[in-house]
């Protein structure tokens, strides 16, 4: 029943299972909770804390969202969102500095991602 609830919900607490247990007339510590799960291969982990926005940033989204509320969905078909550029889907290919690219299918857009492992290189998706 523990692996069932948290293979369905993996946002379920130790506290909500043992409070299940317990209204199913079985009673349970936390710490067998977490035995039990990591004796079945689930490991537990917290949810990455993230910062609110600022006013600012709201302010922008807002402003932006009221200027674009009347463009027509044409308009919209140009545009490339961050899920769609790292689509699983998608074929992935790097250039390194002298423009050789490697895993490459067919013409590509490149595409610059600003992160620090990329800092270096060009990611170009594939259409």
């Amino acid at each position: 029943m523990i692996t069932r609830t948290v293979s369905k919900n993996p946002r379920t607490t130790r506290g909500d299972l043992v409070n299940d247990l317990q209204r199913a007339g079985t009673k349970v510590t936390k710490a067998t909770i977490s035995n039990t799960l990591r004796r079945q291969g689930l490991k537990s982990c917290s949810a990455r804390r993230v910062p609110l926005l600022k006013p600012v940033p709201v302010q922008a989204r807002l402003k932006f969202a009221r200027e674009h509320l009347d463009d027509p969905e044409e308009d919209w078909e140009n545009i490339i969102c961050p899920v769609e550029v790292l689509d699983i889907d998608s074929s992935i290919a790097e250039q390194s500095s002298d423009n050789s690219s490697r895993h490459s299918s067919g013409p590509q857009d490149p595409i610059l991602l600003s992160s620090s492992r990329t800092s270096s290189r060009v990611r170009t998706v594939a259409s």
